[in-house]
């Protein structure tokens, strides 16, 4: 392991960069120590065999709560790694509640929503067309988009966006909120979806909150209301912030060498789903990664890591491996397979990837047809990174037609 002890997450040159350091482990050293921003030390692995292999493990746990557990942040109570949700994932009842959203969470319902889904986009691009040029396509399309989808999907009003975007902003930043900002915004987070939840037991709606509702506390016990109150809010959470953060993103990374990439789209729209997966590889301002707590002594890369360790694995600088993938450091939106580890993999990968799979195709495709001359109106040196977001994402992606 290295000497040094690097504070982690790292700066970047650029938004849309890589941080040089992710080479310099990958090939020096693949399991290295970092600091975390509360001080707290972790293990970083950073190669992709590694990530996969420890993804998949479930010695690899959510039990981030443990006495010894590294602390993500100085904030952690109340955020995306709370002691509730790191109870619910790390609970024996884990695969239990996973089958049951599988059931529900199902490629076919997201599927369904496609239609709905273009209809929404059309709509957003509409309402940016007519603010004018420049726009900003993360405000206009990027955030919105999502957050309409995923309130229709949960039956939540879509009123309550800016209060969804600062409870989301709230659990998933590690630097921008004390816990006192962190407390108060997760107690509103609470009391809103259980008085949620409440309604749809009382009325419930065409949507999937209601038909998970309608199985709670059922004769089987497939579902307690408090674990439909933590899935709500972690679907919300994931539902909104982080596809709305890719959008941009992906746009961005695609219009950054708009000849070689935007055009080739325009050519051939047989080549969208590809570039959706190369983007999701590609993204190099992907965040945090995730931090889990290691249940019992393991070895990685050769590496001995004691039980009480926790671990911080890179899936972004995984993806730019060379060992894994040829011409690593190149977007080739024509790359088939591509078994990136955006969405993780194993018993905790990410729940709603096929919804955010759909979004992206269709804001791309939507994009394409109606906008065909769209280009960053700003260097892509220039755009700006969303600091201390454990998704990462831009703070604004400016363009024109």
């Amino acid at each position: 392991m290295s000497e040094t002890v690097p504070v982690y997450p790292f700066a970047h040159p650029a938004a849309l960069e890589p941080s040089p350091e992710w080479e310099r482990l990958r090939d020096e050293c693949p399991v290295s120590r970092v600091r975390m921003v509360s001080g707290d030390e972790a293990l970083l692995l950073t190669r992709y065999a590694d990530v996969r292999e420890l993804l998949a493990d479930p010695r690899f746990t959510h039990s981030l709560t443990a006495p010894d557990a590294a602390k993500v942040s100085t904030a952690d109570d109340g955020g995306v790694f709370s002691s509730e949700n790191s109870a619910m994932t790390a609970s024996p009842d884990h695969p239990r509640w996973r089958r049951m959203m599988n059931k529900s969470f199902t490629v076919k319902r997201v599927t369904a929503m496609r239609p709905r889904i273009e209809e929404i986009a059309h709509q957003l691009i509409d309402d940016m067309l007519a603010g004018g040029q420049p726009g900003d396509l993360q405000s206009a399309l990027g955030f919105p988009l999502p957050v309409f989808v995923i309130c229709e999907l949960l039956g939540v009003d879509p009123g309550y966006r800016d209060k969804f975007s600062h409870w989301s902003d709230a659990m998933l930043n590690l630097t921008k909120y004390d816990q006192d900002e962190l407390t108060t915004a997760a107690a509103e987070f609470q009391a809103f979806m259980v008085q949620h939840v409440q309604d749809k037991r009382s009325k419930p709606g065409d949507d999937l909150l209601s038909e998970l509702a309608a199985v709670v506390d059922s004769q089987d016990g497939r579902l307690s209301e408090q674990e439909l109150v933590i899935t709500a809010q972690g679907l919300l959470v994931a539902g909104h912030e982080t596809t709305a953060n890719m959008i941009g993103k992906m746009v961005s990374m695609l219009l950054a060498d708009r000849p070689r990439r935007w055009e080739r789209l325009l050519d051939d729209r047989g080549l969208i789903n590809s570039a959706v997966e190369e983007s999701l590889r590609f993204d190099a301002n992907p965040g945090f990664g995730l931090p889990r707590y290691i249940s019992e002594d393991i070895e990685v890369a050769g590496c001995p890591i004691a039980a009480g360790t926790t671990v911080v694995v890179s899936m972004a600088s995984g993806n730019r491996d060379e060992r894994a993938y040829p011409e690593a450091g190149e977007m080739l939106i024509d790359r088939v397979p591509n078994p990136h580890l955006a969405f993780g993999v194993g018993p905790h990968s990410c729940l709603g990837q096929a919804l955010a799979r759909t979004e992206l195709q269709v804001v791309l495709a939507v994009l394409l047809d109606r906008l065909p001359t769209l280009e960053l109106a700003v260097p892509a040196g220039e755009l700006r990174r969303r600091d201390g977001l454990i998704v990462g994402g831009l703070e604004e992606v400016p363009v024109r037609w």
